[in-house]
C-alpha cells in the first residue's frame, strides 16, 4: 500500500499478455496481508486470481474469481496462533469443505497444506493455466497440489463460463495484487521473487 497504512490497494501487471502458460513465483507475505496472484488479468483488475489472504479467515492457493462473479473455490480456511511477541507460531484450519462443494476437481487435505506451508519462510507456488477459452488451473504450494479447477465444467454457483470469457477474454496479464482497506497491518509487505513463466 503506498503510502503504508493508506488503504490503497493496486496490482502490478505484466505488459505481455499469456493464455496457456506454467507459472513459478516465490513469495513471502507478512501474516495479516491481504494479497493475490492474478492469471488473465486485465488492467482493472478482473481475472482469475490464486489468493494469497494470509490473514484469519483467509486462503492461500484456491481460486477466486476477482470481478468475474465472485466465484471462490476454497476448501478451508486459515486462521493464525500469535506467540507471546505477537509473531505468527503455527497456523490451523476451519471451515473444510469437499473439492466438489466448492467447484473443484479435486484439492488438498488441510492437513497436507499445514505440513506443505513454510511459516516465516519463502514458499514456491506454481499455476499451470491450460484449455483455451475455458483454462483448467491447477495450483501447488512447495510441489502440493492444492487444487486444480476446470473452467469448462466447474458447477460452482457462482461461476458462469460465458460471463467470465466475455469479461477477461482467451488471455491477459499476470500480475501481484495489493488489496485495498484499512485492514492491511501497518508496515506488514508480500514479498515476491524469482518469476518463471514458460508458454504452452
Amino acid at each position: 500500500q503506498d503510502p503504508p497504512g493508506s488503504g490503497n490497494g493496486g496490482i502490478l501487471l505484466t505488459d505481455q499478455k499469456f493464455d496457456n502458460f506454467i507459472l513459478e513465483i516465490d513469495m513471502k507475505p507478512d501474516w495479516g496481508v491481504c494479497s493475490g496472484l492474478y492469471l488473465r488479468g486485465n488492467d482493472i483488475g478482473q481475472c482469475f486470481q490464486m489468493m494469497v489472504d494470509y490473514h484469519d479467515r483467509g486462503n492461500v492457493g484456491h481460486i477466486y474469481g476477482e470481478g468475474t462473479g465472485g466465484f471462490n473455490t476454497r476448501m478451508f480456511d486459515i486462521n493464525g496462533k500469535l506467540d507471546a511477541a505477537g509473531k505468527l507460531a503455527s497456523l490451523t484450519t476451519a471451515g473444510h469443505k469437499k473439492a466438489t462443494d466448492v467447484g473443484l476437481v479435486r484439492g488438498c487435505t488441510p492437513e497436507a497444506w499445514l505440513k506443505a506451508w513454510k511459516v516465516n519462510d519463502w514458499n514456491t507456488a506454481k499455476v499451470r493455466v491450460a484449455g483455451g477459452d475455458y483454462p483448467t488451473i491447477t495450483t501447488w504450494i512447495n510441489g502440493l497440489e492444492v487444487c486444480r479447477f476446470d473452467g469448462d465444467k466447474s458447477r460452482h454457483r457462482g461461476y458462469n463460463k460465458a460471463n467470465v470469457l466475455k469479461t477477461l477474454g482467451p488471455q491477459g496479464s499476470i500480475a501481484v495484487q495489493v488489496h485495498g482497506g484499512r485492514g492491511w497491518p501497518k508496515g506488514a509487505k508480500c514479498r515476491w521473487k524469482n518469476i518463471k513463466i514458460r508458454e504452452l
